[in-house]
């Protein structure tokens, strides 16, 4: 349409139902003339408005027809239209929505934009359901850094990881299926507390799983109770085989979040590199583990106002262990002495 050459917003008429393009156009044409020159940047932002307008309305009324409500508006919509970007602000999102981010983002995610929950024929509001149970879990202790935000900036950033380096199009369906559930849920009730001190304290958790990757042990135990509840089983229609596989996948990919893994990882991982032909031989369910584990601890990678926010609410989470550690009588565990522990140097 003349004045407007916006190739995002393009993109977003070509994804929306003939029907509506037709009622859009007619519109337009009725109503958007261009005149002369001077005329086309104030259409191309009258056009700008009407489709993020549009957008809106048909999001509302999908979301109606798949008998669930979120409230999106004109601002929600424009950010997670920049949900492939690498400096997504997800502490914005969840200020906007409410304190819902994970809801939002999912539904952008796996509906939206990779059409999971058709593929495996699973209810929108099944989906939704199961994501403002999986939000509640991440309220369960309160935590400063491991909570509903995290969770979704780490959802998000594993979505461009595989989008932006073209995983995607190398993995199953399936695989991409497991990667983002297991982003969505890694972190599940977790309890703002390391391993060490769960051990230390000699805790039911260390004492259920054995000393071994307690938190890693926990989130996927709960989270899968989340997931096989009858109000929203959202693998109903997957097969014996597979729910075996994402069952698997997910395991494998939380347990790898562990930090004790971390640098038996780096160390895999840079002798691969160092060798094409093992490259050509990785394990794909390897590549799934390490796509987690670096959106897990991505954010000294990005701008720094985000950088900085997250450093100050993990170094406030550790210190509220280190209270504990001394009520309890226990030695400090790492960085969570305050009077100690400086915060640029904790980082490098």
């Amino acid at each position: 349409y003349p004045g407007f050459d916006d190739n995002s917003n393009k993109e977003v008429i070509n994804d929306e139902p003939n029907d509506v393009q037709l009622k859009v156009k007619e519109w337009i044409d009725g109503n958007i003339v261009v005149h002369d020159d001077t005329e086309k940047e104030a259409n191309r932002a009258k056009f700008c408005r009407l489709i993020s307008t549009v957008r809106v309305g048909l999001l509302v009324g999908n979301a109606t027809k798949n008998g669930f409500t979120l409230q999106y508006t004109p601002e929600i919509e424009a950010l997670l239209q920049q949900a492939d970007q690498w400096t997504f602000d997800n502490f914005y999102l969840s200020e906007i929505t409410k304190g819902q981010p994970l809801r939002y983002m999912g539904y952008e995610l796996f509906h939206k934009n990779c059409d999971l929950l058709n593929k495996f024929n699973i209810t929108v509001s099944c989906f939704d359901s199961f994501l403002q149970t999986v939000q509640q879990g991440y309220s369960k202790y309160d935590n400063p850094y491991h909570n509903v935000v995290h969770a979704t900036d780490v959802l998000q950033t594993v979505y461009y990881l595989t989008t932006k380096t073209g995983l995607v199009n190398w993995l199953t369906d399936l695989e991409v299926f497991a990667l983002l559930l297991a982003a969505a849920i890694h972190d599940y009730e977790h309890t703002g507390t390391t391993n060490s001190f769960l051990v230390a304290s000699r805790s039911e958790l260390a004492l259920m799983y054995n000393d071994r990757s307690v938190l890693e042990n926990h989130h996927i135990s709960c989270a899968f109770r989340v997931i096989t509840k009858a109000e929203h089983p959202i693998l109903k229609e997957f097969s014996y085989e597979q729910f075996r596989e994402i069952r698997c996948l997910i395991i494998d990919m939380i347990l790898a979040t562990d930090m004790t893994t971390h640098f038996q990882q780096v160390e895999f991982m840079k002798r691969t590199l160092l060798n094409p032909k093992g490259i050509e031989k990785i394990d794909r369910s390897k590549v799934l583990n390490y796509i987690l584990h670096c959106a897990d601890i991505s954010h000294p990678a990005k701008a720094w106002e985000l950088h900085s926010r997250w450093t100050h609410l993990l170094m406030d989470e550790f210190f509220k262990q280190g209270e504990l550690e001394q009520q309890m009588g226990l030695p400090y565990s790492p960085l969570c002495d305050k009077a100690t522990t400086k915060i640029p140097e904790s980082q490098v």
